[in-house]
């Protein structure tokens, strides 16, 4: 099953509202989802960056911080 990556792009077009429409990245690996998420976060170019797992849950807190190897100072 694939995992993807949901994030707001500052440079997408906006919707009348003024919101962002949000991007959606699909990966084979949770590998490869979570070096992009980690690749998105430390450009600073997105907001929102949200990896979903297998079956669509959203990976967050603490588990994801640990999976793109932040850790505390």
């Amino acid at each position: 099953m694939p995992f993807r990556i949901s994030y707001d792009d500052k440079l997408a077009v906006r919707y009348r509202d003024g919101a962002s429409a949000p991007q959606i990245e699909t990966f084979e690996t949770e590998r490869e989802a979570l070096s992009r998420a980690r690749e998105l976060i430390e450009e600073g170019d997105c907001h929102d960056v949200a990896v979903l797992d297998e079956s669509g849950e959203v990976i967050g807190g603490i588990r994801l911080q640990l999976k793109l190897g932040f850790v505390a100072e």
